[in-house]
């Protein structure tokens, strides 16, 4: 193998050396921590097909290797933070022990994070944009609640987690949008993109610093940002295909 093929590869092993880190510090229940991790996967995740454009270096190992990192950085991951931010933030009058198998709901979202990954790789339609929700933005959304729940003890979210179906219904909407043929852009820039294209991702990151700007302004913790981002950004893909059914998955 080329040295240049063996660079995106580093990158993307970085990946998942950030999700296991994450998922050793979410079982210790340092939440905060875990999502740290998940950023440095998401910084990794983004930089291994940037190098790997640049420098020509496709492989089918790469795409496979990123799958698998994937799946441990934002299948794996959020599905245990979920796990976790209902145990730290249990209510016991709300919780019977019969109704303990809640806890395990949050796995189905690895396990539809898997169906995405392995559709993705086989699907040739998701070039330049997806069908379904993309697993890092369901990770975020997943991460950034538990985040803002764990920073914010006295929020309605904070409350809304010491029920038993709270998050687990959370993990069950994320992971039925992974798996979605619902039309939804990509927030790279590529060349030859469509107006229309650029203009949503220029409509998302504008609404991104919108939010960056008002949180920071009224004082909120800045994972509220993050996860009223990608709120946006599947509200947004639901209306474009409710209110433009010829947009396609390029």
């Amino acid at each position: 193998m080329s040295i240049r093929k063996i660079i995106p590869n580093t990158v993307t092993s970085m990946n998942l050396f950030s999700g296991i880190l994450g998922v050793i510090f979410c079982l210790q229940g340092n939440i905060f921590a875990a999502f740290v991790m998940m950023l440095a996967a998401m910084v990794f995740d983004f930089s291994d097909g940037l190098l790997a454009r640049l420098l020509g270096a496709y492989s089918p190992l790469g795409k496979e290797l990123d799958s698998l990192s994937d799946l441990v950085s934002f299948g794996v991951l959020p599905s245990l933070m979920l796990m976790e931010t209902m145990i730290l933030h249990k209510d016991p009058s709300a919780v019977p022990s019969w109704r303990s198998w809640f806890y395990l709901v949050p796995i189905l979202l690895a396990v539809f994070s898997a169906f995405r990954l392995a559709k993705f790789n086989l699907d040739e339609r998701q070039t330049t944009s997806f069908l379904g929700l993309p697993t890092p933005a369901a990770a975020l959304i997943c991460a950034s609640l538990c985040v803002y729940i764990e920073k914010t003890p006295a929020s309605p979210l904070a409350r809304w987690a010491g029920s038993p179906w709270f998050l687990p219904a959370v993990a069950l909407v994320l992971g039925i949008l992974l798996v979605t043929e619902i039309p939804m852009f990509s927030l790279k820039f590529h060349k030859g993109t469509p107006m229309v294209e650029r203009w949503k991702r220029i409509s998302i990151l504008t609404i991104a610093v919108i939010l960056a700007v008002a949180v920071l302004v009224a004082g909120w913790h800045w994972s509220l940002a993050i996860l009223g981002t990608f709120l946006a950004y599947i509200l947004m893909n639901l209306v474009f295909a409710l209110f433009l059914p010829k947009t396609r998955a390029q």
